[in-house]
C-alpha cells in the first residue's frame, strides 16, 4: 500500500544466554524475523553456538560481526586482523550458518566512516562473496535501554525503509523491545529481513555501492560501483 513504512531488525554483539534467548522469544510470539550479527568470542561456548542455530532454525539471517569487536577494522593496525576478525569468526560460524554470507563492520557508537573497513577487508569480503551490512537508525539502546525506543520509532516514521540496529547484550534493547513493537505495529510499520540497497555497499561478493566514505584510505582496491552496478 502506499506510504507503508518498512524496518529491518538488526541485533548485534551477541549471542548472549540470557538477552539472545529472550529476544528470540520475543520475535518468535511476534512473528517477527530478523538479522543477528554475532562476535566470534561468543561462539566459543557451546551456548553461543545453540543461540545461533536456534536462531537459523526460526528463520532470522545471522552474519558476521568480527571476533572480538575491539578495534574498527579501518583503525586496525594489525596486518593478520582480517584473519583475526572475519575469517576466525568465519570458521565458528560456518557449520551453524548455510548462508549467505554477511558482514557488519564495527562502527564505534554507530559511526559511518573510514574506520569502519580496511582495505584488506574489502579484498576478503569480495573475494569470499559476503554482503557488508550498515544501518540507517543507531537509537544508541546500550546508552539508554529505556528511552531508545521512541528515537527508533521515529527514525522507521522518517523513513521508507529503516535498518535499526539493537544489542542483544545486558542493558540494551531488551526491556524496550516489547513496548516498541507495540508502537511500531500501532503506526503500522512492517517488518521484513530485505535489505535496501542502499545498506548493502557490498552484495554477494559485489561493490555495489561507493565505498570510498567507508574505507582507510593505504590500498590499491577499488572502492567505487562500477556505472551499471546499481
Amino acid at each position: 500500500m502506499p506510504g507503508l513504512k518498512r524496518a529491518t531488525l538488526t541485533f548485534d554483539n551477541g549471542p548472549d544466554p540470557g538477552i539472545t534467548k529472550a529476544v528470540l522469544d520475543i520475535l518468535r510470539r511476534r512473528n517477527v524475523g530478523a538479522h543477528f550479527f554475532v562476535l566470534g568470542k561468543h561462539l566459543v561456548a557451546p551456548e553461543g553456538r545453540a543461540l545461533v542455530a536456534r536462531a537459523v532454525a526460526e528463520g532470522h539471517f545471522v552474519g558476521n560481526h568480527s571476533f572480538t569487536h575491539e578495534i574498527p577494522l579501518g583503525d586496525d593496525p594489525r596486518p593478520d586482523a582480517v584473519a583475526a576478525e572475519i575469517a576466525a569468526t568465519d570458521v565458528l560460524l560456518d557449520p551453524l550458518v548455510p548462508g549467505p554470507k554477511r558482514f557488519r563492520p564495527f562502527g564505534g557508537g554507530g559511526l559511518l566512516g573510514p574506520h569502519l573497513l580496511s582495505r584488506a577487508a574489502v579484498t576478503h569480503l569480495v573475494e569470499l562473496g559476503f554482503s557488508c551490512v550498515l544501518w540507517t537508525s543507531v537509537p544508541r539502546d546500550w546508552v539508554d535501554p529505556e528511552g531508545w525506543a521512541a528515537r527508533a520509532l521515529a527514525d522507521c516514521l522518517a523513513q521508507p525503509h529503516a535498518v535499526v540496529v539493537l544489542h542483544d547484550i545486558p542493558g540494551a534493547c531488551l526491556a524496550g523491545l516489547e513496548g516498541f513493537l507495540d508502537a511500531a505495529e500501532r503506526e503500522g510499520i512492517e517488518f521484513v529481513t530485505d535489505l535496501p540497497v542502499s545498506v548493502t555497499p557490498i552484495l554477494e561478493g559485489k561493490i555495489v555501492g561507493d565505498l570510498d566514505a567507508l574505507v582507510a584510505a593505504g590500498a590499491e582496491h577499488r572502492t567505487s560501483a562500477p556505472s551499471d552496478a546499481l
